[in-house]
């Protein structure tokens, strides 16, 4: 089952946890300098590197998918929409549950990661380092003593690490803090992004909550700083929406979106994403007898490519919103 098929730790809030770890070769230029053919060449190395622990992961050749299929990867968050926008000689690794993807030539010749449901920091991180440490020792990093492993970009040299917890957080947006709490974060080495992150916008009350420092500390204490803040972000958005439950006028907009999501006719995803906020948080405060896991399928599942992508044709906006309003209908009856 895929990350959002499954409800973790704090999954109230917490929809996913990712975690990023971005490698280059030291025999090779940067992926900015290299042909398709270099490209292809280090995917395969990587491929053998990993093939007898790894074995069940599959290795895509994405020149060969369609841009749909590009795209509904992105979707899903296993690869970033700039990885999905140009193909040429990049390949991907993902295993058969999703929660292994590794990218090959991307802004860098590696880059690792592993994405669970809930808030599973500490998990997530152990299983990028194990695979880590795999490559690290059959295909050797550029690495310098002083600054860690060097990558394309400055920002990601020292550890390369990025982790992010994928947050819930209507309560706290309601109440207008989140431009406050993006600036108090920013002081604690964090950041707070949209739904796909950087540069991208927030849909359905949903942030991702991202370390940004990765030089002068290590990766255990970039996660751990991570983890403490994220729980507190929790814990703010849990009074905030006891306090939202509250009022009535709130509550009705509960109602109706439930109930808009049940008869429907037509739904774009934009507004399918700001109904799911809605009914999460009726859900999750015991008003709506509706699992989590069926709302994030609905919310990942619908998305324009991906709907594209399982109908085996490039569908209308028309088509798409009727399909969409159909299968919201189906999953809540």
């Amino acid at each position: 089952m895929n990350w959002y098929q499954n409800t973790g730790n704090e999954g109230n809030i917490v929809l996913s946890t990712r975690v990023r770890l971005a490698r280059n070769l030291k025999d090779y230029p940067f992926p900015s300098r290299l042909d398709g053919d270099a490209r292809k060449k280090i995917g395969a190395a990587v491929r053998d590197a990993l093939s007898e622990n790894y074995s069940d992961l599959r290795f895509i050749d994405m020149a060969t998918l369609s841009p749909a299929q590009a795209v509904s990867l992105a979707e899903k968050h296993l690869i970033s929409p700039e990885f999905a926008s140009d193909t040429l000689g990049r390949t991907l690794l993902l295993s058969e549950q999703e929660d292994i993807s590794i990218m090959i030539c991307e802004e860098d010749h590696i880059r690792i990661q592993i994405i669970f449901p809930g808030l599973s920091l500490e998990e997530a991180y152990k299983k990028a380092d194990e695979i880590d440490c795999l490559l690290e020792k059959k295909l050797g990093y550029a690495f310098d003593e002083r600054i860690g492993y060097l990558t394309q970009c400055p920002t990601n040299l020292g550890t390369a690490l990025r982790a992010s917890v994928m947050l819930h957080l209507p309560a706290l947006n309601k109440k207008g803090v989140m431009r406050r709490l993006s600036t108090t974060v920013a002081k604690l080495g964090l950041t707070l992004r949209g739904y796909y992150g950087e540069g991208s916008e927030v849909t359905g009350d949903i942030f991702q909550l991202s370390n940004q420092v990765t030089l002068g500390i290590s990766e255990e204490a970039a996660i751990k700083n991570l983890s403490s803040i994220a729980m507190q972000i929790i814990n703010q958005e849990k009074q905030a929406r006891e306090a939202l439950i509250k009022d009535e006028d709130y509550v009705d907009r509960i109602y109706r979106a439930f109930g808009i999501m049940k008869s429907a006719y037509k739904l774009t995803s934009q507004e399918l994403m700001n109904l799911i906020s809605y009914v999460r948080v009726g859900a999750s405060q015991g008003i709506l007898d509706v699992s989590p896991e069926v709302l994030s399928t609905l919310g990942v599942e619908l998305q324009p490519a991906t709907m594209n992508v399982a109908s085996g044709r490039a569908m209308s906006q028309t088509e798409r919103d009727l399909a969409r309003a159909q299968r919201v209908r189906e999953a809540l009856s």
